[in-house]
């Protein structure tokens, strides 16, 4: 399984990150798919995601961290499911100096995800 970070934003009104997987051979209907990159060393101070989405990182190591404090590492060929529109937000620097290449898969507000956590963890409320 492909290594995955459910970020959301919990009952508190902050955003939480949980560590699991993408479980394989589900299909999904993708509403837009968009691709960025950014120079290494960069920063994005405190924000929202802008839709629901998958943002697929092809290069490039991202430090990502949550106002409550909670911290993860993106690396190549990993997903971020990014959940968090509303609430405290989140940011991130880069790490190393590879650029940062991804894919933003945007879908549908309530998609079923493919996500399968490492442990079972109730979300915080």
């Amino acid at each position: 399984m492909i290594k995955a970070y459910k970020l959301y934003t919990g009952h508190d009104g902050h955003s939480h990150v949980i560590e699991g997987a993408i479980a394989e051979d589900m299909l999904h209907t993708a509403a837009s798919i968009r691709f960025k990159e950014t120079a290494p060393h960069s920063t994005y101070d405190w924000h929202n995601a802008p839709v629901e989405q998958y943002v697929i990182t092809l290069t490039g190591t991202l430090e990502f961290e949550t106002r409550p404090g909670e911290k993860f590492i993106v690396r190549p060929g990993e997903i971020l499911i990014a959940l968090d529109i509303t609430g405290t937000a989140h940011r991130w620097r880069m790490l190393g100096d590879d650029p940062w290449k991804r894919a933003y898969v945007a879908f549908e507000k309530d998609t079923e995800l493919n996500f399968v956590p490492d442990e079972v963890k109730e979300e915080v409320k």
